[in-house]
């Protein structure tokens, strides 16, 4: 039996690795748009750390005004690229499609994160643009818009609690070792204060409020991990995807 291999129809050589270019362009996207989603929120736009919830209608207007300019820069910076929330969605489910564990998992995680980015990133913007595009409306009009995208914006729970449980579930049972284990345990940590998070519906001011210690500040923390954790691993996943040696021959065997 004898085998020959396609070449190409120029005659040269293929080449015997081709690096994952597009895995690489959307893991910097990845990078990219969370560098600048911190940078709107926190420098500019001041959501955090957040203003007080235990503040009066003036006082909220008078925040309003004093940030106006920060707002309506970051904000509108962040409406443009807000579509790199599914860029970074994408890169995931690319991974968790290699897993063992299922596309199906992958799906849900892509579709759990697209519901959340609405009342988890894109309400406070609009909120809050709305808010300092006419300054002088009542003080009890900007209050409620001061509420209302400080309440989505941290009080999102349902949509990505959903989705860190289908990320902790995927890699506990993936056999393909994309992600290590214990990273799923990392992510179980994000579950648990998506669920504490929930009390600042309740709370105006303490460790449960918008602001609180627990809420937030322990949420940032540990949110913080798991982005780190996230990035790097994903870096080591897009390394050994382009290492791979894909089949561009294809044996043809005569008798």
């Amino acid at each position: 039996m004898t085998s020959t291999a396609t070449l190409p129809a120029d005659g040269s050589a293929a080449p015997q690795k081709a690096g994952k270019r597009e895995v690489w362009i959307v893991y910097w996207a990845f990078t990219i748009f969370y560098l600048a989603l911190t940078i709107g929120v926190c420098f500019l736009g001041r959501a955090t750390p957040p203003p007080r919830p235990d503040v009066s209608q003036a006082q909220a207007a008078a925040w309003f005004d004093q940030h106006q300019l920060g707002i309506q820069i970051g904000f509108t910076f962040l409406l443009m690229i807000a579509g790199g929330a599914a860029i970074a969605n994408g890169i995931v489910g690319y991974f968790m499609k290699r897993m063992s564990s299922g596309k199906m998992l992958a799906y849900a995680y892509i579709a759990t994160m697209g519901v959340g980015a609405i009342p988890g990133f894109q309400v406070i913007l609009v909120c809050w643009l709305t808010a300092v595009f006419r300054p002088d409306r009542e003080p009890r009009i900007l209050y409620m818009l001061y509420d209302l995208g400080m309440l989505s914006y941290n009080g999102s729970l349902g949509c990505f609690t959903a989705a860190y449980t289908v990320v902790a579930i995927a890699v506990i049972y993936d056999k393909n070792h994309i992600f290590p284990k214990w990273f799923a345990y990392v992510t179980i940590w994000q579950i648990v204060t998506e669920l504490l998070a929930s009390q600042m519906w309740l709370y105006k001011s303490g460790a449960f409020a918008w602001n609180g210690m627990i809420t937030l500040y322990l949420a940032l923390v540990i949110f913080g991990v798991w982005i780190t954790c996230f990035l790097a691993l994903f870096r080591i996943a897009a390394k050994r995807e382009s290492a791979q040696t894909p089949a561009l021959y294809e044996p043809e065997g005569s008798r």
